[in-house]
């Protein structure tokens, strides 16, 4: 028999040890049917002297956790048994695993063997959702809005409308704390899991000081989960109908936020969903390439390698591939200091999204990653002048822009690019044609979207020829084509920026 993958299952040992039950208390739950029968097979643990040992499935911890709240809520063992034991959706034996079609939607791709049934994110059958960094709602299934919020969250289109604590608020679940409500304190518990409690001061746009006073409250009380795969809680629900309804709460953490599934207790234990979750990356996948059409606040740098075809040309191949993996490996480390995101864009260039709901100071954190990404790049072109001998200055030419457009991911294989439909993309690489020697432009637009104390720590400004001299005139703008001599030709690229109002970024004061 093939050893049991200690991510899905756990041993009789461990159960007591964290469930903090009698081996009576086990074997007697197991007899009544609220836990079924363990896999008998030798330890992994070589420490474990007995010879054989049980094996359970990780989620038996939610069974006694749920047999726990419902002993302390008034139920009798009777009752609870009888919600606990009807028929139960998983038979297990030594030798293979079966999870019956009424646990998850028949999956479209299944596949399976004795051992193993493959499941996505869209087989389940029971309400899920995805919350990212800032408690926003970026992913749910149809039973989640239909059971869970009672709405159509999809056509929300901005995201910070979809903050779970707004959306609680909008229920009216955040009227008074007079009367604790589960559904509340467990999303409390996922911030204080990740959260000091001075972020309820603004944790969505427009939270009242009432608001803010119940979620302190209810911060003090509620305890911090373990970051644990599938960890599972036990939560009651209000249905449509009115009725309260008990829901074994599982939650995935992972960097893009954390997973939300709800099964209810009453359905026995959700092997299948224990086994999807247990594989992570693909999880994660899943979510990313689904995630919903967000109306958002960005800020969008596009940065092209100057003269990169006569660079490409003077180099021998393998030193020039060097040269820009060199590159893109320096920008990397920038982009993540700054909350960058990779993006698809049509045109040539590398495009990089600073999104508002990483973080508030995207429009700043956009040119002080240009700033030091032209730091970087200067050193790089020194090393190459040193080794290669010639005078030529490896430059990234940049523009940076701002907007509120529709973000979204194209399913692309291996990988998957964000994406924003609309012009403001467009206006940052016809600024990046634009610029030369290095240079930083941006338009009037988003340098009057900083605040006051965000725009003093910058130097921009505009240079123009004064007879022989050049003179630069700080904090002013001009139009793209007022800055070209009347015999010059606009080119084509910057035709549809002529009038835009634009500066160049000189570095930070």
């Amino acid at each position: 028999m093939a050893p049991i993958n200690n991510n899905v299952w756990i041993s009789s040992i461990e159960i007591l040890q964290k469930a903090r039950i009698s081996r009576a208390t086990l074997n007697n739950y197991i007899k009544m049917g609220i836990i079924m029968k363990p896999v008998i097979r030798k330890p992994d643990d070589r420490t474990i002297k007995a010879k054989k040992i049980g094996y359970f499935p990780q989620d038996v911890l939610d069974r006694i956790t749920a047999v726990k709240s419902m002993k302390k809520e008034g139920y009798t063992m009777r009752t609870i048994v009888n919600q606990l034991t009807r028929k139960t959706d998983i038979s297990v034996t030594k030798e293979n695993i079966k999870v019956k079609k009424d646990l998850v939607k028949k999956p479209s791709n299944a596949m399976t063997n004795n051992r193993t049934l493959m499941l996505t994110i869209n087989d389940i059958d029971y309400p899920a959702y995805l919350l990212n960094g800032n408690f926003e709602v970026e992913w749910l299934n149809q039973n989640a809005e239909e059971n869970i919020f009672k709405q159509n969250i999809r056509s929300i289109k901005d995201v910070t409308q979809r903050n779970i604590f707004r959306l609680l608020s909008n229920m009216g679940l955040l009227k008074n704390d007079q009367s604790r409500n589960e559904f509340v304190d467990f999303h409390m518990s996922l911030v204080k899991s990740k959260q000091e409690k001075a972020i309820l001061n603004n944790l969505y746009e427009g939270i009242t000081e009432k608001e803010v006073s119940i979620l302190e409250g209810i911060y003090d009380r509620v305890d911090s989960p373990a970051e644990l795969s599938f960890n599972g809680s036990y939560v009651k629900i209000i249905s449509p109908t009115g009725i309260k309804v008990a829901y074994c709460a599982y939650r995935l953490f992972f960097r893009e936020g954390v997973l939300l599934i709800f099964t209810p207790v009453k359905d026995g234990i959700m092997q299948g969903i224990i086994e999807l979750l247990s594989n992570r990356a693909s999880v994660v996948n899943d979510l990313i390439r689904q995630r919903l059409p967000t109306l958002v606040s960005f800020s969008v740098m596009v940065a092209d390698l100057e003269e990169s075809t006569r660079i490409c040309a003077e180099l021998p191949p393998e030193e020039y591939f060097e040269l820009i993996n060199q590159i893109w490996k320096c920008m990397e480390g920038s982009f993540k200091n700054y909350y960058g995101t990779y993006g698809k864009h049509s045109g040539d260039g590398m495009v990089y999204f600073f999104l508002k709901n990483k973080d508030s100071s995207y429009l700043l954190n956009s040119i002080c990653c240009a700033l030091e990404l032209r730091e970087k790049i200067k050193k790089i072109s020194g090393e190459w002048k040193g080794r290669k001998g010639w005078f030529n200055e490896i430059v990234l030419n940049i523009g940076i822009n701002e907007g509120q457009e529709y973000l979204g991911n194209i399913p692309a294989s291996p990988n998957i690019e964000f994406t924003v439909l609309g012009e403001s993309v467009n206006y940052a690489s016809r600024l990046s044609d634009f610029a030369r020697h290095g240079a930083i432009w941006t338009t009037k637009n988003l340098i009057n979207k900083l605040t006051d104390s965000e725009r003093i720590k910058l130097c921009y400004g505009i240079k123009k020829n004064v007879g022989n001299r050049e003179m630069f005139i700080e904090n002013v703008f001009s139009r793209v084509m007022d800055m070209f001599r009347l015999d010059d030709a606009i080119s084509s690229k910057c035709k549809d920026i002529g009038t835009l109002p634009v500066t160049e970024i000189i570095g930070k004061i």
